[in-house]
């Protein structure tokens, strides 16, 4: 019985030191954040490499932000999330990165000049939706659509203000959507105003545009 309770107690003692770790990582988020406005969140796998066109189109999306004076968040990582730090720093913006903690793929990539490391996926979530005035969306795997449909779902129940969400590729995403109207709008999962939530472009230039349209003077 005795030990039993050890074990109970250590479990307790455990529980109890994660929450002050997330704590710390909210706290230090919100302190690094503070003053970022206005931003953009850009999504994208982490699996494209330098020279594919569509790391290309992420760098050219994220500097033309950086030059309109939009900062641009990521996912700190390789692939489009690296294209889009490197579009907003060589514009001589901020370029933030929100690593992950992973045991493989996720490592920091070198243009993000503000960088925070988490722990918690859920935390990460909160600063990336908390803080960006806009979700610019490209192809990605399951992260990506898991940062997505986050969104969606937090603009649909009005649980954050409503912002741009933006897909960018109509070719990667057509098949997507085209499920979302015929399954979900069609067996009355969602309704037929929610697909009003989603952009969908192909040009970097009117990606910007739709973000800064809606971005307060």
């Amino acid at each position: 019985m005795a030990e039993q309770q050890y074990v109970i107690d250590e479990i307790t003692i455990s529980e109890s030191w994660r929450l002050f770790r997330i704590m710390a990582e909210f706290v230090d988020g919100f302190e690094t954040m503070a003053d970022v406005y206005p931003a953009v969140s850009i999504f994208g796998s982490a699996r494209v490499p330098p020279g594919h066109p569509l790391y290309e189109k992420a760098v050219t999306i994220a500097r033309l932000f950086a030059q309109h004076g939009v900062h641009v968040i990521t996912g700190g990582g390789p692939g489009l999330m690296e294209a889009a730090n490197r579009g907003a720093a060589e514009a001589g913006g901020r370029s933030i990165g929100l690593n992950i903690q992973l045991p493989m793929e996720q490592k920091p990539n070198p243009y993000a000049n503000v960088r925070l490391d988490f722990r918690y996926f859920f935390v990460r979530k909160v600063v990336f939706v908390k803080y960006a005035q806009a979700y610019v969306v490209l192809p990605g795997g399951f992260g990506t659509l898991d940062e997505l449909t986050e969104a969606l779902t937090l603009i649909q129940t009005n649980r954050i203000k409503p912002f741009p969400v933006v897909l960018v590729g109509r070719d990667f995403w057509k098949g997507l959507l085209e499920w979302i109207r015929t399954q979900l709008q069609g067996d009355g999962m969602i309704s037929a105003v929610d697909l009003d939530l989603i952009q969908v472009l192909d040009e970097p230039e009117d990606v910007v545009a739709a973000v800064l349209r809606t971005l307060k003077p």
